[in-house]
């Protein structure tokens, strides 16, 4: 790697660093790019040499996130499929909760609402998500915890939209709805129902 990529992969680092820390600091509908790109000391123009919009660097930030669930996953090898779920869902809304409700708004907002370029966060998040599962249940197919026909596409959604209720429930109590505890009793009730016909 060059110079000017290590700068390159530096300063892209930094306005995702900014960003997090001014989402956390005054929430994201009070935050522009200006905000960014002063805190971050760089030129506006820089912002769109790595970004199309802010809504992209909350994207980011969120993958980021979620590939340190992954790295936990992957060094949880003892525990058996629902163990690993069970991890991967109390690490997701965790994760998410440290943002309060200023990003996971805007990621719901993403979900329903096309941004001024024509993409939609919210489907690519959503298609991030599905992968990681994905992932997870296949590799129980694999390991010959879930059986050969496990409809792993369809368990996925099932799943996914039982998290993204969740997290849309959270943001229009205000708060008030604690997701964490019901992702446990998701865990501890439906989940078993889910996975109980394919479990081999």
């Amino acid at each position: 790697m060059t110079t000017r990529q290590e700068n390159a992969l530096k300063t892209r680092q930094k306005l995702l660093d900014v960003t997090d820390e001014l989402i956390k600091e005054k929430g994201f509908y009070n935050l522009n790019v200006a905000d960014i790109t002063q805190r971050a000391n760089v030129a506006t123009g820089t912002f769109y040499t790595y970004f199309k919009h802010k809504e992209e660097v909350v994207l980011e930030i969120c993958k980021n996130l979620f590939k340190e669930t992954q790295l936990k996953l992957e060094q949880n090898k003892d525990s058996d499929i629902t163990g690993r779920l069970c991890l991967y869902f109390e690490c997701f809304i965790k994760e998410v909760q440290s943002y309060k409700l200023h990003i996971v708004r805007e990621w719901i907002k993403g979900l329903v609402e096309m941004s001024s370029d024509g993409e939609n966060m919210g489907i690519i998040k959503w298609h991030y998500d599905f992968e990681m599962l994905k992932k997870i249940l296949s590799k129980a197919v694999e390991n010959k915890e879930l059986k050969l026909d496990t409809p792993i596409n369809t368990l996925c959604e099932i799943i996914l939209t039982q998290m993204y209720g969740m997290l849309t429930v959270w943001c229009m109590s205000n708060g008030n709805f604690n997701p964490e505890k019901m992702i446990k009793e998701f865990s501890q009730i439906q989940l078993k129902v889910v996975l109980e016909k394919y479990l081999t």
